[in-house]
C-alpha cells in the first residue's frame, strides 16, 4: 500500500501501463493532473491545439506502435470537439486510454458552466466507459481500462475524472497490469476443411485485411497465395498496409463500388478473407459486391465481422497470423503434385495483370501528364511514392487525389501506411504526428487534400514544436472534389454549391508558416521533386502545396 493522491497514482498507473505519451489539451478540470505532472519525466505530454487533434495524434500514434497510449481532454465540449475523432479510433480499433476530466461530484448538481455528464457521450463509440467515484476504485479501473483497450479487437476506452477523485488521498494498493492472450487458433478439424476448400476451388482470391499487419502476418498470407496460386486483393477500405504489393499475386484493392467489386470477383469460385471487414463499401447501391455462388471462407479475431453481411460457408474467430501458421502446413502436406502445378499456372497468369504490371502502365500514362497545368494529381502522386526511402511511413486523406495512390505506392512494411479507416474526416494532420512519434528515426509523408487538411491543421503547430520529420503533402484543388464528382454521377447535375473554396482562396503556404512550419507552393510538375528533395533534407516538419487540377477545368 502506498498513500498517494488521485492525481498522481492517475499518472504512476498509466506509466506502469506501458503508456510513453499523454496527448492532450488541458482545460480548468483537468489542472490537478497538469499540477503533477512535472513528477513524472518518464510520460512526454504532448499539446495538441484542440481536441479532436488530440485524440488524432494518439491514433496514429496507437496505430503505428500497436501499443498502449492516453489521450486526456477538457469536460462535456472537449470530450465533444474530440468525438469525431473517437468514431475513427474506433474504427482503426486503436488502443486509447480516453480521459476527461470532470467537475466535483456533488458540484454537477448543481449544473456548473461545461457540465454534463461524460460518460454517456463517450460510450456508443468505446469499449467501455465509466467515472470513478472513490480514489480508492481508480487503481482497478485504471487496470481494467488498459486490460479492456488491450484485449483484441483492441479499442480505444473512457475514464471520467471528476476532481474531487483526483485530490483525494488514501493507501492505494497499484496493483499490476494483466494482458489477456488471445493469439488463438482454428481446431484441427476446421483447419482441415478450410485447406479441402482451398484446394478444391477452381479459382480462389483472397482478400487482405488489415489484421494481417496488426498481427504481422504479410510472409505467412504471401506464403499461402504462392501454395494456392490465389490472385490477392486488399479490402475495399486499405486503411493500412495489408499485403506486399511487390508479390506476384497481388492484383490491388478492391473498390467501394459494387459493381465493380462484383465484376473484379465473378472470375472466382471461392473467396478466403483474411483478417478483415468482407466487402465493406460505401453508397448505396442496389448491386451486391459478392457474387452469386461464390463460395466464402473468413477468418477474424472479430466475431462481429464473422457472417455479418455476407452468407460465410466457413467462418473462424482466431488470430490470423497463428491461424495461417497452422494451415500452411497442412495445406502442404495435403496439396498433390497435381494441385500444385495448378497452383504454379494460376500464378503465372496472374503476373500480366498484377499490381507491379498495372504500376508500370499507370506510370506511363501519369508521365504522360507531366507538363499539364494545374498539376495532374496521378503525376504528383508518382513522383511522391518515387521519391519515398526505403523506411518512409505515409499517412493519407486525400480522398479524390489520393485516388491513384494504391496503384503507385510500393507496401512491403506492414507501418508504411495509414489511412482513413472510418472515412470521417480529421485524422491525416494530426495522425502523421503520432505514427512519427511511435517511430522515430522513419520519416513521414503526410499526403492530405486541402479540404481535409482544415479539421485538423492545429497540428502543425506540434510537429512543429517538437521538430518532427514529416513532410506534408497538400494537394489543393480548391475545391470538395470528392462531392463534385458523387453529384455528377450520383444525381446528374454540376449545379456546385457550397463545394468550393475559392472566394477567398486559402493560402496553406501561409497558414503552415504562421504555425512554425517551413512550407511552399508547387504549381509546376517539374517543381515537384524538387520540393520533395528539399523537404526531405530538413531535421523538422515541410509543408509542400501542390497546386493540382480540380478535374472540373481548373
Amino acid at each position: 500500500m502506498t498513500r498517494l493522491s488521485g492525481r498522481a497514482a492517475f499518472l504512476k498507473l498509466l506509466t506502469d501501463e506501458g503508456v510513453s505519451h499523454l496527448f492532450g489539451n488541458p482545460g480548468t478540470t483537468e489542472l490537478p493532473i497538469m499540477e503533477v505532472l512535472p513528477d513524472h519525466p518518464e510520460l512526454q505530454f504532448v499539446l495538441g491545439l484542440q481536441e479532436s487533434v488530440v485524440l488524432g495524434m494518439a491514433d496514429g500514434f496507437a496505430r503505428a506502435s500497436g501499443r498502449l497510449t492516453a489521450a486526456n481532454v477538457h469536460v462535456a465540449p472537449g470530450l465533444g470537439n474530440a468525438m469525431g475523432a473517437l468514431y475513427n479510433a474506433k474504427f482503426s480499433n486503436s488502443p486509447i486510454i480516453v480521459t476527461a476530466g470532470q467537475q466535483e461530484q456533488g458540484h454537477g448538481l448543481l449544473e456548473p458552466l461545461l457540465y454534463d455528464p461524460l460518460v454517456p457521450i463517450a460510450q456508443p463509440l468505446v469499449k467501455w466507459a465509466v467515472e470513478p467515484t472513490r480514489v480508492e476504485d481508480l487503481p482497478r479501473i485504471l487496470r481494467r481500462a488498459a486490460k479492456v483497450a488491450m484485449t483484441p479487437p483492441t479499442g480505444p476506452v473512457f475514464i471520467s475524472l471528476p476532481g474531487d477523485v483526483l485530490d483525494a488521498e488514501a493507501d492505494l494498493d497499484l496493483g499490476r497490469p494483466v494482458r489477456i492472450d488471445t493469439a488463438t487458433r482454428p481446431s484441427d478439424e476446421t483447419l482441415t476443411r478450410l485447406a479441402d476448400m482451398l484446394l478444391s476451388a477452381r479459382a480462389p482470391v483472397l482478400v487482405a485485411g488489415p489484421e494481417l499487419a496488426t498481427r504481422d502476418a504479410f510472409a505467412e498470407a504471401a506464403e499461402l497465395a504462392e501454395l494456392l496460386g490465389a490472385a490477392v486483393h486488399a479490402g475495399p477500405v486499405p486503411y493500412s498496409a495489408q499485403f506486399p504489393t511487390a508479390h506476384p499475386a497481388y492484383l490491388g484493392a478492391l473498390t467501394r463500388s459494387q459493381k465493380q467489386a462484383r465484376a473484379a470477383l465473378e472470375p472466382y469460385d471461392l473467396l478466403f478473407c483474411l483478417g478483415g471487414d468482407l466487402l465493406r463499401m460505401s453508397v448505396y447501391s442496389p448491386v451486391e459486391p459478392l457474387p452469386p455462388g461464390l463460395a466464402v471462407a473468413h477468418v477474424s479475431e472479430k466475431p462481429w465481422e464473422l457472417g455479418k453481411n455476407y452468407r460465410t460457408d466457413l467462418a473462424v474467430q482466431a488470430d490470423v497470423k497463428q491461424t495461417l501458421r497452422a494451415l500452411l502446413p497442412v495445406v502442404r502436406a495435403m496439396r498433390t503434385p497435381e494441385a500444385a502445378a495448378r497452383a504454379a499456372a494460376r500464378l503465372d497468369a496472374l503476373r500480366p495483370r498484377n499490381w507491379t504490371a498495372q504500376r508500370a502502365q499507370a506510370a506511363a500514362q501519369a508521365n504522360a501528364a507531366a507538363a499539364a497545368s494545374p498539376i495532374d494529381p496521378r503525376y504528383l502522386v508518382l513522383q511522391m511514392c518515387d521519391q519515398l526511402g526505403p523506411d518512409a511511413v505515409v499517412i493519407e486523406e486525400a480522398l479524390t487525389s489520393a485516388t491513384p495512390l494504391p496503384g503507385f505506392l510500393h507496401i512491403a512494411d506492414r507501418q508504411s501506411y495509414y489511412g482513413l479507416a472510418s472515412g470521417g474526416l480529421g485524422f491525416g494532420v494530426p495522425g502523421a504526428v503520432g505514427a512519427s512519434l511511435a517511430l522515430p528515426g522513419r520519416r513521414v509523408t503526410a499526403f492530405i487534400g486541402d479540404g481535409s487538411a482544415m479539421y485538423g491543421i492545429q497540428a502543425l503547430w506540434t510537429a512543429a514544436h517538437l521538430k518532427l520529420p514529416i513532410t506534408y503533402v497538400i494537394a489543393n484543388n480548391r475545391s470538395y472534389r470528392i462531392l463534385k464528382d458523387r453529384l455528377v454521377s450520383m444525381r446528374a447535375t454540376d449545379r456546385f454549391v457550397g463545394m468550393d473554396m475559392r472566394d477567398p482562396a486559402i493560402d496553406y503556404t501561409g497558414l503552415a508558416q504562421s504555425l512554425g512550419v517551413p512550407a511552399r507552393r508547387v504549381a509546376d510538375g517539374a517543381d515537384i521533386v524538387p520540393a520533395l528533395r528539399e523537404a526531405a533534407q530538413r531535421d523538422g516538419p515541410s509543408l509542400i502545396e501542390v497546386m493540382i487540377a480540380d478535374g472540373y477545368g481548373g
